[in-house]
């Protein structure tokens, strides 16, 4: 998977507490590897945006 495609995902976050970006998708252990490992390299959680999406689109 393209990590790039994490940076402009909605459920890709920063956690000031802990100083570092992370998915908000809550994958057990399966799905992760499912995801990381699909050849096509798409995630199937992927959704386009940032914080400026809602209002864009408002």
């Amino acid at each position: 998977m393209d990590p790039r495609l994490c940076e402009t995902c909605w459920h890709y976050d920063y956690d000031e507490e802990l100083d570092e970006y992370y998915c908000r998708m809550d994958l057990d252990e399966d799905e992760h590897y499912r995801v990381f490992s699909n050849p096509s390299g798409r995630c199937p959680y992927y959704q386009k945006g940032d914080e400026y999406y809602l209002p864009r689109h408002q």
